[in-house]
């Protein structure tokens, strides 16, 4: 199966005047991400962790997600917001602890963009028919959320917390929707599909020989996308309307639907964590 790249997707789309932010913006799918939205005439700013390396066409701020101050900051140099990809992501790290004793791949994944948008939201009003893209996983984005040890004080399972993460994604993005679309900013979260890229640096060239990921000389499985490829559905997603609302693979909608009442429960208690409530 052909799968279409970032640029297939922004073909004849003019974004000339559009403010997009990526975060992560500077490797992997959020790479090609920035870069596309940027060839498609937009105002491309990448958060990244480092801003040692140049983007051609886009603007590279540093934005640590797992640091609430600098997430704050980050946010405070924009007027108008009409795009965001929140990209950026760990995956499968050892127990990490940032912040007030996070686990990291919760606080890096979701809870670091829900603060961003709260702190965005006043931009993002005043963008024209602003969207909000989350990027989850097809890595269970109905896994259960741990209510009571959402930071793994006991028993750290790396996929475990990986999966919350990701879960986590598309509750957010479900929420997000409800609640901003009477304001004009609508959300939807998206799985990019499997591709090889820094994504993985926390795993084993042998763990990703057993999942089947790569042979043993490191040739990626005939299912794994390329990173321009991983990029499509989340640019697709950022500019076609049906996607509002939904969760989206291959750029298309797909069934799955987060329950309301695990995303609303999300939203209090990331609000009660990191002290922000996103203005709708």
């Amino acid at each position: 199966m052909t799968h279409p790249t970032a640029d297939d997707v922004l073909r004849g789309v003019d974004l000339t005047g559009r403010t997009a932010i990526v975060t992560g913006g500077t490797s992997g799918i959020g790479l090609e991400t920035a870069t596309a939205l940027a060839r498609a005439g937009a105002r491309v700013i990448a958060g990244a962790r480092s801003v040692s390396g140049a983007v051609s066409g886009v603007e590279v701020r540093r934005l640590d997600l797992a640091d609430l101050d600098q997430v704050r900051e980050f946010a405070a140099g924009f007027d108008t917001v009409d795009i965001l990809i929140a990209n950026a992501g760990i995956m499968a790290c050892p127990l990490t602890r940032v912040g007030p004793g996070w686990e990291a791949q919760f606080a890096v994944n979701h809870l670091g963009h829900f603060a961003l948008v709260h702190h965005l939201w006043p931009a993002l009003l005043r963008g024209r028919a602003a969207r909000v893209v989350v990027v989850s996983s097809n890595a269970k984005p109905d896994a259960p959320i741990r209510w009571d040890d959402p930071h793994f004080t006991t028993g750290y399972d790396k996929w475990a917390a990986y999966g919350q993460s990701k879960a986590a994604n598309a509750l957010f993005a479900a929420q997000l929707d409800v609640l901003g679309q009477a304001a004009g900013v609508r959300a939807s979260s998206t799985h990019p599909g499997a591709i090889l890229t820094p994504l993985q640096r926390h795993l084993t060239r042998e763990e990703m020989v057993a999942a089947g990921w790569i042979d043993a000389t490191g040739r990626p499985a005939d299912y794994f996308k390329t990173p321009a490829q991983g990029a499509a559905t989340q640019v697709w997603a950022a500019i076609t309307p049906e996607a509002a609302g939904r969760h989206c693979d291959d750029c298309a909608v797909t069934p799955f639907r987060p329950s309301p009442q695990d995303a609303a429960r999300l939203w209090e208690m990331s609000a009660s964590m990191t002290g922000v409530f996103c203005r709708t």
